[in-house]
């Protein structure tokens, strides 16, 4: 089994797939990941809809901007995650938001796509996160319903290259404050 930092230090941004189909059994292991996530007050905010249909993926592809590097992997991985999000129950207490930040879906939905590509990565996968596309588009093309939002989509694949190394990272010392900020 891979460490875990050994994941968070190698896994990378995935823009090129093998056309090669990702097994029932290892999107399930994804997903499983997901089902363990943690998540605000155990709200598990999330749908995710599993998009495999080629017609899909290309009318999806429509909804990115001209120019965004991931375009390619939209259609391009045999699987698509499209990561939504149940609006008003992450960061909830009997019908309010608490906290200065409100609604945490944001939050609960940035674990789970931590989630996704890290056990994607310890099972050979790789991952792209994506964000620059027409959201409300994209949501009428996967059928999202009212109340939900469309936050990412993560195409999934077998990697068409070796990933390059990291880019550099600031040091520990560089973003740590002692008692104070």
């Amino acid at each position: 089994m891979m460490d875990l930092m050994e994941a968070i230090k190698e896994r990378r941004s995935i823009r090129r797939y093998e056309e090669k189909s990702v097994p029932e059994e290892l999107i399930n292991k994804v997903l499983e990941a997901i089902r363990w996530t943690p998540s605000w007050a155990n709200t598990q905010c999330w749908e995710v809809v599993v998009v495999k249909d080629n017609v899909l993926k290309k009318k999806l592809q429509e909804t990115f901007a001209k120019g965004n590097p991931a375009i390619k992997a939209i259609v391009e991985a045999p699987v698509l995650l499209a990561l939504c999000g149940k609006l008003e129950s992450s960061g909830y207490y009997k019908g309010e938001a608490p906290t200065k930040f409100g609604d945490w879906l944001m939050f609960d939905l940035g674990l789970v796509t931590q989630s996704i590509c890290l056990a994607a990565f310890s099972l050979g996968l790789g991952t792209l996160i994506t964000g620059l596309f027409d959201h409300d588009k994209a949501k009428e093309i996967i059928k999202v319903p009212e109340g939900y939002e469309l936050v990412t989509i993560i195409p999934m694949g077998y990697p068409a290259k070796k990933p390059s190394c990291a880019p550099k990272r600031k040091e520990i010392s560089e973003f740590v404050h002692d008692d104070t900020f």
